[in-house]
């Protein structure tokens, strides 16, 4: 694991050849080791420990069928390796893969569209959250997400709706407020509503925060 002073490692599960030394540039201006880089999943876990990881980045259809290689490599890593944090890029918004990277609840995961990574310091702070076991969903997720379950958010104000999206994209209150171009106390009163109308205690850290919304969701 990185410390203070050490550099951060990654490991990358990418077929594209072009996307991984691509991904491999942006790394290494990142500062970042790369401590492994590979074309498949196969003994993920021993990999994944021997190259002394931070954070795995993976994406979700890998060889040899192109399904779910790579979310069952994320979810055997989660298991097996429960500090490393994960970070999976896909092409599509495929909902019932990020339900089952979030369903643990840790932290320290993320999902994001490779289309949508535009800029080295967005896919750089996704990476540094994640390794602070926070939780990175791009947008287009979390609406999918939030759109699958409507009863329980029938109850939400357009506003509160809005801060329950940027919330389980792991952003901060004052991100959040930003964004809205609302008070840091205003977004505060709003994700007090929200958990009380969704039934939800709230908790001490924003990714907890998250996650709570994301697993009542996610409830039959």
């Amino acid at each position: 694991m990185a410390s203070a002073s050490a550099p951060l490692r990654v490991v990358l599960v990418e077929d594209s050849v072009l996307l991984r030394e691509g991904l491999i540039r942006l790394f290494d201006e990142a500062g970042y080791v790369t401590a492994g880089a590979w074309g498949d999943a196969e003994d993920i876990v021993d990999r994944v420990r021997g190259a002394r990881a931070d954070v795995a980045i993976l994406d979700v259809r890998l060889p040899p069928a192109f399904r779910d290689e790579g979310i069952r490599a994320a979810l055997t890593l989660r298991s097996a390796l429960p500090d490393v944090g994960i970070l999976v890029l896909s092409q599509y918004v495929e909902g019932v893969y990020a339900r089952e990277l979030l369903a643990g609840g840790e932290g320290g995961v993320g999902y994001l569209l490779k289309d949508r990574v535009t800029s080295l310091d967005e896919f750089t702070d996704a990476v540094e959250r994640v390794r602070e076991r926070g939780t990175v969903l791009d947008p287009l997720v979390v609406q999918g997400l939030l759109s699958s379950r409507p009863n329980p958010l029938s109850a939400l104000t357009p506003r509160e709706r809005d801060v329950l999206s940027l919330m389980a994209e792991g952003r901060s209150n004052a991100s959040i407020a930003e964004r809205l171009y609302i008070g840091v106390g205003a977004v505060e009163k709003n994700i007090s509503a929200i958990f009380a109308k969704l039934g939800l205690e709230e908790s001490g850290t924003e990714h907890r925060r998250v996650l709570a919304v994301l697993a009542f969701l996610q409830r039959p």
